[in-house]
């Protein structure tokens, strides 16, 4: 295993569950900053299913129930307990330096091998097995021979690059600004168990989230093509703090938030591959497809991308030959691609017009907090098995959203 984030952690308590050895290589010292912070209903389950989710609950995580939109003097809530697929309605907002580090240590519990400050640097691929070229922060090297290798290294993509899987995203090249601040919001209908997702009041393209942790602190952070951002060489805290008081609903929350965090940079972040899988190889989560963190999928689909591979994983490991393509590569697109058209009509303002729109009608409302709740595989939701066509047609009902003026 390539990487101890949320997918490496699934995987290796699902494998250890079915008795296989898994050994887990990790490049960074673990707790350690990530974003990707608020999960969504579905990685309950999934959690639940890996042996994890005692300890999750336990930890004191932020109760999250759904996502609060804002729009100069527009506001609405999805509420995920309110959704058309049976499962769990709610979830947690998360400090990723200390959920990550939870669910590796449960892992390692159940009796994963995990090395963390080791580099895999190269592989070579035989009918038996293949052979990880590993190095160490401590400038040691060895080799390790594995059956089989899933890639669960997130932004570091550490196959793709290996193999020359990378292809270029169908999305505009995005970038996002963040930082965590203590945000000390005292407004008594402020409702910390939602996400808040801004849209900018004069570029709609533009979208800020607010996320709300427990003990008084939020993740907040922007996100645009650079050309609409236009930093013009402000310094970044300057910058997210301008555009935050540009959001009506923000600049009142946070009138007496301290920032007392550095403001940090992701870009490029989409990304996409030829293949996710090979004859001793499978792609999880970040490693295989990302696609913007705007309803925050990235966990979602990483957790589902190992859930899926590791069963596909067992029946290998068991001389069987399990169909990768329809059982993987084709399963996990049906949640990837549902993903992909609210990102895409967000972006291009279809979704916006609905989410701000008064038409919607309860039991569409409740199909569309159930792909937003991650349950983005159910296609026995219409907003599911024909998402393209049900948005465009939602969005023509609907009818483009405007600010009051």
């Amino acid at each position: 295993m390539i990487g101890a984030g949320p997918s490496g952690s699934v995987a290796a308590a699902l494998l250890r569950q079915r008795g296989w050895q898994v050994c887990v290589l990790e490049r960074q010292h673990f707790p350690r900053f990530s974003i990707g912070e608020s999960l969504l209903p579905y990685c309950m389950e999934i959690l639940e299913e890996a042996g994890l989710l005692q300890a999750v609950n336990e930890a004191g995580f932020q109760v999250k129930n759904g996502a609060a939109f804002t729009w100069g003097d527009r506001n609405t809530t999805i509420d995920f307990r309110d959704k058309f697929t049976a499962g769990p309605g709610t979830t947690f907002q998360v400090q990723r330096a200390r959920f990550d580090q939870i669910l590796i240590q449960e892992a390692e519990k159940m009796g994963a091998e995990v090395h963390f400050g080791h580099t895999v640097n190269n592989l070579d691929f035989t009918d038996e097995h293949a052979t990880l070229s590993v190095s160490t922060d401590q400038n040691q090297s060895y080799t390790l021979q594995a059956r089989f290798v899933l890639d669960a290294s997130g932004y570091g993509r550490v196959l793709p690059r290996l193999l020359n899987l990378e292809r270029p995203s169908a999305f505009p090249l995005r970038e996002a600004w963040f930082t965590h601040i203590q945000d000390n919001i005292s407004d008594p209908d402020f409702d910390r168990e939602k996400i808040v997702i801004a849209t900018h009041p004069r570029d709609r393209a533009i979208w800020m989230w607010l996320i709300p942790f427990s003990q008084g602190r939020c993740s907040i952070g922007v996100v645009g093509e650079p050309s609409h951002l236009a930093m013009n060489g402000r310094d970044p805290l300057v910058f997210l703090q301008d555009i935050t008081r540009e959001i009506p609903l923000l600049k009142r929350l946070l009138e007496n938030a301290i920032w007392d965090t550095p403001v940090n940079p992701l870009r490029g972040y989409s990304a996409n591959v030829t293949s996710l899988h090979g004859s001793r190889y499978a792609l999880l989560g970040n490693a295989a497809e990302f696609l913007d963190p705007v309803f925050s999928s990235g966990v979602t689909i990483a957790m589902h991308s190992a859930k899926l591979a590791t069963a596909l994983v067992d029946k290998t490991l068991h001389g069987q030959t399990p169909d990768w393509e329809k059982d993987f590569v084709q399963a996990l697109r049906v949640g990837i691609e549902t993903f992909k058209t609210y990102v895409s009509g967000w972006y291009d303002c279809r979704f916006q017009d609905v989410i701000y729109s008064t038409q919607m009608n309860q039991d569409i409302r409740r199909m569309i907090a159930s792909v937003l709740a991650g349950y983005a595989w159910d296609i026995s939701n219409p907003f599911v098995e024909k998402s393209e066509r049900r948005l465009n047609a939602l969005a023509e009902i609907c009818g483009e959203a405007q600010l009051d003026t």
